[in-house]
């Protein structure tokens, strides 16, 4: 069975029209699929009801931006309600946060010589999500840096003068609404915070206490012994595992769209222990195999 439950699309950060995107996860063989987008439903919204998101088995996704001991952590959502007022307003009030974010990235990114930043990241992401993609993008085009990896390496990453946290809300409240909009908590990429062992196992914990429900046990190229010890957490937890390519765009190193199940550790997986709506397989032939 082939799932992919991290995504994105042009409508935040990803370089394909969520259209192309299901034509994509259709090709690699998908059954159950998210467009999880960063602080936005408009992708998914855009080919929920089309043939190509029912030949996938697409379900309602989403990638929140939120807080937690001054670090910023990203929820995954899952087969929630979309029309659900917590989400519709969650997602309404992070896009807003998005925006005054950018102007402060802006702002600083002035201070030390760039000016014009606001408006060429918003050139750049062209009607998506803003985020700080855009700025790196803007910064290689302005030649003020020579690649996107640059860009983030010596202003828009991690301790940056680009990294600006202060927008986003809580944890606990990002939880609540999901699972308030009928969804599932998907703690995402829990290794790329780089947290020791024990602030990684305090996070999970709060995020359970939160009504968190699964633990993101693959993201991308990933080490298997990182996937076997996220594992081990989330069982000692008790929770569900997902698992994503986290796919963005096609290039040499990246991730490829789609996660073959057989190369996961066993756990209760997303798949099997719900029965998310529109997915292709069903529940009893996903533990079949």
């Amino acid at each position: 069975m082939i799932v992919d439950f991290h995504t994105h699309s042009s409508a935040s950060d990803g370089a394909l029209a969520p259209s192309d995107l299901l034509l994509k996860a259709k090709a690699e063989g998908v059954s159950c699929f998210a467009i999880t987008d960063h602080d936005t439903l408009a992708g998914y919204l855009s080919v929920k009801s089309s043939q190509a998101a029912r030949d996938v088995g697409l379900i309602s996704g989403v990638e929140l931006s939120c807080r937690w001991a001054k670090t910023t952590i990203h929820v995954v959502g899952l087969d929630f309600d979309d029309t659900a007022a917590q989400m519709v307003e969650m997602v309404e009030s992070l896009s807003a946060s998005r925006v005054e974010r950018a102007k402060t990235i802006a702002e600083r990114l002035e201070k030390v010589g760039f000016s014009g930043a606001l408006d060429g990241a918003l050139k750049a992401a062209n009607g998506s999500q803003i985020g700080r993609p855009h700025f790196a993008q803007w910064l290689v085009e302005a030649q003020h840096v020579t690649s996107l990896t640059e860009a983030f390496d010596k202003y828009l990453g991690a301790g940056k003068i680009g990294d600006v946290k202060a927008f986003w809300p809580a944890m606990a409240d990002v939880v609540s609404g999901i699972t308030a909009a009928g969804g599932i908590a998907v703690l995402a990429h829990p290794l790329k915070y780089r947290l020791t062992g024990m602030k990684l196992r305090a996070l999970l914990n709060d995020f359970k206490t939160a009504g968190g429900e699964c633990l993101e046990i693959l993201n991308g190229r990933q080490p298997e012994p990182d996937m076997k010890r996220l594992s081990q957490m989330a069982e000692s937890l008790n929770l569900l595992v997902s698992a994503g390519s986290d796919f963005h765009r096609s290039f040499e190193y990246g991730p490829t769209l789609g996660i073959d199940t057989d190369r996961l550790t066993a756990g209760r997986y997303l798949w099997c222990e719900r029965a998310l709506t529109g997915c292709v397989e069903s529940t009893l032939d996903a533990k079949a195999r």
